[in-house]
């Protein structure tokens, strides 16, 4: 590991991603590691260490930190979630800064004073690489990811928005609380199409909506890191079994073409809910189809079915992470990686450009 190299960490929740930038900003790794944080901090620590396994010059990198783990049930709130993970993070990283906001970098030390510029900023950090990036265009991030999908306006180099908490953007659909991954299915909708009737959807955790994408065959199983919602197997009788239960079925009761159906019914669902709530985002900032849309997250690509017909837009890992000099399925998969990632390659591009 080069001694100036940035290491940037977005430490959700569900999963730790981290992303590795040398000297001049070039993106040479780039990981996710399934971090299931409400079970205990040492879910962090097993990461913690696996990041050192492969990169055993850790100590000698900068870190750049943002985090939406803080929202985790095993802490007491907010404030004490961010405390305790930089704490954490202090022990093994040395001097970590943590993101608060465009050139706002904070010591894990005084994260209790600025915790609530700290907590769940991540979007902001990938919005604003987006936009500093793109500075000579208008345009919005659609970042589907596992749990959340952010729906942020840029313009001008800058992120159009007033909102900084979760709160905020959740009531100016700029936070929609849903993913590809670890959303239950009764999220999306409350009546889906069955052999043609409509009927009411089970609210019970039967099944996530990576169990509809698997069968779409749209979800990267590398991407497919959490346990199902019936801690059984992934594969494709175990998933239209999870997807028979949310109507009162068995999958015997169907075929498999006809599960594969309900899968894209569930679907067609989710992208009318994310579309809706675009629509709404874009009209709130003036946006319309010329706006440039920038895909990010395990779930980009639900984005071309999300935006307005004709509308461009251009990937994250490709268009904004700046890769390293390899070429061939290396540099492919991390460019994959990067768009999932974004937050870690984000925020470590910021540090590194705004420290200088």
């Amino acid at each position: 590991m080069d001694d100036t190299g940035v290491v940037g960490w977005d430490v959700g929740g569900a999963h730790v991603k981290a992303a590795l930038l040398q000297q001049g900003g070039a993106l040479v790794d780039v990981v996710q590691w399934p971090c299931p944080l409400w079970q205990g901090t040492d879910q962090l620590e097993r990461v913690l260490a696996l990041a050192r396994e492969r990169w055993p010059g850790l100590d000698r990198a900068a870190h750049a930190v943002t985090m939406t783990g803080e929202m985790v049930d095993l802490f007491v709130d907010r404030e004490d979630g961010v405390q305790r993970i930089a704490g954490q993070l202090s022990r093994h990283l040395g001097a970590p800064r943590l993101f608060a906001g465009p050139g706002e970098w904070v010591a894990a030390a005084d994260a209790g004073m600025r915790w609530a510029d700290i907590a769940s900023a991540n979007w902001l950090a990938t919005a604003s690489h987006v936009a500093q990036v793109f500075a000579d265009r208008t345009g919005v991030l659609v970042d589907v990811g596992s749990t959340t999908t952010d729906l942020i306006a840029f313009g001008g180099g800058k992120v159009l928005t007033q909102s900084r908490t979760d709160a905020q953007r959740l009531s100016k659909y700029e936070l929609v609380y849903q993913g590809v991954v670890r959303t239950p299915l009764m999220a999306l909708a409350r009546r889906i199409a069955w052999r043609g009737v409509e009927h009411n959807v089970m609210n019970e955790l039967f099944a996530t909506t990576a169990d509809v994408y698997r069968l779409t065959g749209e979800l990267d199983p590398a991407h497919d890191q959490q346990a199902s919602a019936d801690q059984a197997p992934k594969d494709e009788p175990h998933t239209c079994a999870r997807l028979a239960r949310m109507i009162g079925l068995d999958a015997r009761d169907g075929s498999r073409s006809e599960w594969h159906t309900l899968a894209h019914a569930w679907r067609t669902a989710q992208v009318a809910e994310l579309r809706g709530q675009l629509e709404q985002l874009q009209s709130i900032h003036g946006l319309d189809a010329g706006a440039l849309a920038v895909a990010a997250g395990c779930g980009a690509f639900l984005v071309p079915a999300v935006l307005a017909p004709g509308q461009r837009w251009v990937d994250y890992g490709r268009a904004v992470a700046r890769m390293s000099n390899a070429e061939g399925a290396a540099a492919e998969t991390r460019r994959d990686w990067a768009r999932v990632a974004a937050p870690a390659v984000a925020v470590a591009a910021l540090y590194q450009m705004e420290q200088g």
